[in-house]
């Protein structure tokens, strides 16, 4: 389900100059519960902590942009905060507006479907209307556009339990179409249904070469926004990195 924010209008304005291109179809977080409670306001910073100048850009095999190295990731999961999960109390989709323009009549789904995507072709309203895209958590291969998702890496409904339920709308915004750090990304709608809103204690990537991956960026979004975590995601997000070096 696309979880598929964060700071303020700085940020968003930001993430907007350095797309180029277009966005998925919707995505549902469906479930309560989860963590949240004090979580930090996002600060605007067009770069993760601990990254630099390059974190839009993937490193060494990665797919997602704003990636950051085993160790950076490890830093960022010690300072999180811990707090049980909030509830879902005002909780809608609609309060994390997406997906928004990107220019040249691509959104933001438009812009993940061709960044992530090889061979991409679209019309002259910037859909995807051919290309290859291989989901990361199954590893399926897929040539239909219309069987993508664009995944939110934390859920929408994950970061308002665990902080977003306090931010402003833009920040929301901006959390649910950012660009640059590892939050977005297109995978098979199949396997973005099935992990819905859940916290990796609750869900992991069928595909366990996909862990190292997912452990990270979801560190590193957490990171990013100051959103908190539970017990047990903080445990599985361990392991998911502990998976890197394996």
């Amino acid at each position: 389900m696309g979880r598929q924010m964060r700071v303020s209008g700085g940020v968003l304005a930001v993430t907007v100059l350095l797309a180029v291109a277009g966005c998925s179809s919707p995505v549902g977080d469906g479930k309560p519960g989860g963590p949240s409670a004090g979580a930090k306001t996002p600060k605007p910073s067009a770069s993760a902590p601990g990254g630099g100048s390059d974190d839009a850009k993937p490193v060494g095999g990665d797919v997602l942009p704003g990636m950051v190295n085993v160790a950076v990731a490890r830093t960022q999961l010690a300072a999180l905060k811990v707090a049980p999960g909030g509830g879902m109390a005002g909780y809608s989709r609609a309060q994390f507006t997406h997906w928004i323009d990107q220019g040249n009549k691509c959104d933001t789904r438009e812009t993940v479907l061709k960044r992530d995507g090889k061979n991409v072709t679209q019309d002259a309203s910037c859909k995807a209307v051919s290309g290859t895209w291989k989901s990361l958590y199954d590893g399926a291969e897929i040539t239909d556009a219309a069987k993508m998702d664009i995944d939110h890496m934390v859920p929408l409904a994950a970061a308002w339990r665990s902080g977003a339920n306090k931010w402003t709308s833009e920040q929301r915004k901006a959390f649910a179409n950012d660009l640059v750090h590892p939050q977005l990304l297109a995978v098979s709608a199949s396997s973005n249904r099935s992990k819905g809103d859940q916290e990796p204690d609750l869900w992991q990537p069928p595909s366990k070469g996909a862990w190292c991956q997912y452990g990270r960026a979801w560190t590193t979004v957490k990171s990013t926004y100051g959103l908190t975590v539970s017990e047990s995601e903080k445990k599985m997000l361990t392991s998911m990195l502990d998976s890197c070096a394996s």
